[in-house]
């Protein structure tokens, strides 16, 4: 993806526009009589099963501010985050919200991208979020996005499939490796669809085998190590053995419509797939659906903390209303909707404690698993460590590279990433 391109003049200008149009509150924002007004540009990067909900949701927020004007724009994920950069680099058209994934906030934050949004309404009440999701929104001491959703991954797995074939769901890579010819002599499916295409499912492989990205604390670079070999070449060898299916290009599509369709038995998502796959074939009866914790490589087993927060662009002509749509967006009371029409976690600890949230059933499992999920390094070269990563992938896919290869070769990228790490 093209990267816009930022001078530090323009930088130090989004910032002091952000104080000045008061980033903690001030003025430059349209008032009326002391009633919001005016128009919020809101970007949404929710999935095909999820935006309608979320347009429905931003006009809800229009009938409790009737003089506000919501533009609702879908804009796809793997789009979002370089047309947010050139949009804001360039000082023309970014939207006055953003619902950003968890990776992407102190990027755009150490740019100076975004408004921080400590002491403004749009922060209510902090204290009432989980730990783990109000930690990807802070930068440099600095808060600059609220947390919406949360998530983690975890194995989702058709039941009848698996009975037919006489398998126990597994619970590491290699016990699925070794049910993978059974199911495939008894049901015709192969056993897990392996996104090779996008390296966030690179990361339980990496974890099973006890390694990391990086050691943010003590600047290492760590991917490089034993650990990030063998997490490369279980994803071979399960291409190899033909235990899983793989593909370079399109895997949510590809990954969603295997597992709808039963020509695979497994696949590693999360919560935001759940709506998407019932919609299959498979799953018209809803309890064919199963989810379990992602399996475990060698040495332990892990999955990487997600979700989405909400961010207001530092540039924003309209912080006041900015501000109004952030809050109605994360509070409970939207919380609550989302995970009851989209199975979606919330961030709020108090949405937890209503009864339709607490008997949603893929809250039952997704809620404990995010609770053990693996923290990623929240700096401002986060996001780009994941381009390395998706090359080396496919490279020992497709035979162009040894997993030792691809190991040192992330690892090289990450220190000229990072230029003060070991």
């Amino acid at each position: 993806m093209r990267r816009g391109m930022v001078t530090t003049a323009l930088v130090a200008g989004l910032a002091m526009a952000a104080t000045a149009c008061g980033g903690g509150g001030g003025g430059g924002d349209q008032q009326s009589g002391g009633e919001l007004s005016g128009t919020v540009t809101f970007w949404d990067t929710s999935n095909d099963a999820e935006k309608a909900t979320y347009k429905k949701l931003a006009e809800d927020f229009e009938k409790e501010h009737p003089k506000v004007d919501v533009k609702y724009v879908s804009v796809p994920f793997g789009d979002a985050n370089a047309k947010f950069k050139n949009a804001a680099g360039g000082g023309a058209g970014a939207p006055d919200v953003m619902r950003t994934e968890v990776a992407w906030v102190a990027d755009f934050a150490n740019l100076g991208y975004l408004a921080p949004l400590d002491d403004t309404p749009a922060l209510d009440n902090p204290g009432d979020y989980l730990p783990q999701a109000l930690g990807s929104t802070r930068f440099k001491d600095k808060t600059y996005a609220v947390p919406q959703v949360t998530d983690t991954l975890g194995l989702f797995y058709n039941k009848r499939l698996l009975k037919e074939a006489g398998v126990e769901v597994p619970k590491t890579f290699a016990e699925l490796s070794a049910a993978a010819k059974k199911i495939k002599d008894k049901t015709g499916a192969t056993a897990l669809y392996l996104r090779g295409d996008d390296p966030y499912w690179f990361l339980p492989y990496l974890y099973g085998e006890g390694g990391n990205m990086v050691d943010a604390r003590d600047k290492i670079v760590e991917i490089d190590d034993d650990a990030g070999v063998k997490a490369f070449k279980a994803i071979k060898d399960l291409v190899d053995s033909k235990a899983a299916v793989t593909d370079a290009t399109d895997g949510q599509e590809n990954q969603l419509k295997a597992l709808k369709d039963g020509s695979v038995a497994m696949a590693v998502s999360g919560p935001w797939d759940i709506e998407g796959v019932r919609a299959g074939k498979e799953f018209k009866d809803k309890k064919n659906l199963g989810v379990a914790p992602v399996p475990g490589g060698s040495a332990s087993q892990g999955s990487p903390q997600g979700g989405w927060n909400l961010s207001v662009y530092a540039g924003s002509k309209n912080l006041q209303a900015s501000y109004a749509f952030v809050k109605y967006m994360s509070s409970a009371k939207v919380q609550q909707q989302t995970t009851e029409k989209l199975s979606l976690l919330p961030t709020r600890k108090s949405v937890y404690e209503l009864p339709s949230v607490k008997n949603n059933e893929m809250v039952g499992f997704f809620k404990p698993a995010v609770d053990k999920a693996v923290q990623r390094p929240w700096i401002a070269e986060g996001n780009s460590l994941f381009e390395p990563i998706k090359v080396q992938m496919n490279k020992v896919l497709t035979g162009a590279a040894t997993p030792e290869q691809a190991a040192k070769a992330v690892g090289d990228s990450y220190r000229k990433i990072l230029k003060d790490y070991k």
